[in-house]
């Protein structure tokens, strides 16, 4: 999962990498491995920063002021294919053709076929195991077709399109031509999201223009007339024109409903629909299960506590649509990143107890109703049971309010294994035993879709497919399944990360290499890396 962020500024005499940066850092909860820029500057020339780390670590006052230029892109990752290599920090960069950048959220599934084409075909040469850097040489490789020594915005749609047919997946995308202007596009299902947004110049005359996956980032710059990027379209901004045009054959629009149980803000508004109402309506649907399945069980409840912070908003219907006490039983360190999506497996559960603290006033000689967006792992819900039976609760009762996650996720979201997968294999009994939990209680599929759906009535299906196993492209298939996860398996990432090395591999579909021999950082091959360490 990642942020992408495009911003173009009027005003070409203001630099745009503070604000940026600031943008970037209200997307860092899609990412906290790494995180870059690249602005464009006068005469076309490109200035970049990324790295490994989070934003207020990497982008300080002396690395933003070297970035200069009116426009552009940034980036905030957290890997779901390739590895940890330093040099698959996001933007992008190709020179060929005109320059461009590149910024990407999701995930491929015909990573092989195209790395085949660009090798046999294209002759482009892949610098690491990344499927964003594939994604930006089709796009590179089909403005190439042009032959022009000046594109215009009929051949950038035109590439765009030829991408669409070829790439199979999930991809929200934002570009940057070198002295042109940013871009956006979206895949044809619009599984991943990215919006745009618009405000006065600081000049007063002439209007900037910002793409960002969440519009939390519009919110905070002054940004309005928010509008969603359409499935299979494709948005391009320059000084002097905005553009938009579908450019794929219509599929059915189906957003990742993950999205609105976890990954984005409260605060933002992902293709007409409240993340925060989204969630109020999820507590409503569960607190009537939560009801059904505790009368069945003869069980009462004492008090509902959130496992914080995505199930606030949840859990505080829930128990209001109970008539129940809501307690804060749990206090936050906020200086520890979300451990769902921390690399490997110990590295979760080490940190669940540094992240939360249980007070005992609230948990002693009581039953208590936890409440969490979902039971991915296992690992969190595990640790946060045992931590409320340590300081004294009677029963403890897991809500969670998403149906039990079974499958992985190949759109983008790091859920790599089944094996991993504390459902896969279980029923809800098994399910609360591995998590020693006294009950766990699931929120049902039609109640979570329904809870997103009633705000916009115009999204006909959602991607449910870590729920379901249905996989709203196709092309996933049992043989996929397997070589993704052998690919991504904790122990293999882990060794990669230590060791330095790519997931390169021998897998059909899902592992991306280069045919040739692989080159180093990004400070050696391509722009002028100015992090330093």
């Amino acid at each position: 999962m990642c942020g992408i962020l495009g911003l173009l500024l009027h005003d070409p005499s203001i630099d745009a990498a503070p604000e940026i940066s600031e943008g970037l850092s209200l997307l860092q909860h899609r990412g906290q491995d790494a995180c870059g820029i690249v602005t464009c500057g006068p005469k076309g020339r490109f200035y970049q920063c990324k790295a490994n780390g989070m934003v207020r670590d990497i982008f300080d006052e002396k690395s933003i002021q070297k970035l200069v230029g009116g426009m552009g892109v940034g980036h905030v990752r957290y890997p779901t294919a390739g590895s940890f290599n330093n040099a698959e920090a996001q933007p992008f960069y190709v020179n060929s053709p005109y320059g461009i950048v590149f910024a990407h959220n999701g995930n491929l599934i015909n990573t092989a076929s195209l790395l085949h084409f660009l090798d046999a075909t294209a002759h482009r040469h892949i610098n690491t195991s990344s499927d964003s850097e594939l994604l930006l040489n089709i796009f590179a490789n089909n403005l190439q077709q042009t032959g022009k020594f000046r594109i215009n915005e009929e051949d950038i749609f035109t590439a765009i399109g030829g991408l669409m047919k070829q790439a199979k997946g999930a991809y929200a995308c934002v570009a940057m031509l070198a002295g042109f202007g940013i871009i956006a596009f979206r895949d044809p299902n619009g599984i991943r999201p990215v919006g745009m947004g618009v405000r006065k110049s600081a000049t007063g005359s002439g209007k900037d223009y910002l793409f960002a996956s969440e519009s939390v980032v519009a919110d905070a710059s002054g940004f309005s007339e928010w509008v969603d990027v359409k499935p299979g379209e494709a948005v391009i901004i320059t000084r002097g024109n905005v553009a938009r045009r579908q450019v794929a054959k219509p599929a059915v629009f189906s957003p990742d409903i993950f999205e609105y149980v976890y990954f984005a803000r409260p605060d933002s508004v992902l293709d007409g629909v409240s993340v925060y109402r989204s969630r109020m309506a999820m507590g409503d649907a569960l607190a009537a299960e939560v009801k059904r399945v505790l009368a069945e069980q003869n069980l009462s409840v004492d008090v509902v506590i959130p496992v914080p912070d995505t199930s606030r908003v949840a859990a505080l219907n829930l128990a209001q649509k109970l008539g129940l006490p809501y307690r804060e039983g749990f206090i936050k360190n906020r200086y520890v990143g979300r451990t769902f999506i921390m690399p490997g497996q110990q590295m979760r559960k080490k940190n669940v107890r540094r992240k939360l603290n249980a007070m005992a006033l609230e948990f002693a000689d009581k039953n208590v109703l936890l409440v969490d967006d979902s039971i991915v792992r296992g690992t969190t819900s595990k640790e946060i049971v045992q931590m409320a039976k340590d300081v004294g609760a009677k029963k403890v009762i897991f809500a969670s309010c998403a149906p039990p996650i079974r499958y992985p996720n190949v759109y983008g979201i790091d859920m790599p294994s089944r094996t991993e997968l504390v459902a896969y294999g279980r029923d809800t009994s098994s399910i609360a035993t591995a998590i020693g939990a006294d009950l766990v209680i699931f929120q049902t599929m039609e109640d979570l879709e329904a809870s997103v759906r009633q705000f916009n009535t115009n999204i006909p299906k959602f991607d449910c497919s870590v729920f379901t196993g249905d996989y709203v492209t196709g092309g996933v298939d049992e043989a996929y399944l397997c070589a993704l996860e052998n690919q991504r398996a904790d122990n293999v990432r882990t060794k990669a990360k230590l060791n330095g090395a790519d997931l390169n591999g021998t897998t059909p579909e899902s592992t991306t290499s280069s045919s040739g021999p692989v080159n180093g950082g990004d400070d050696i091959v391509g722009l002028h890396n100015t992090w330093q360490r």
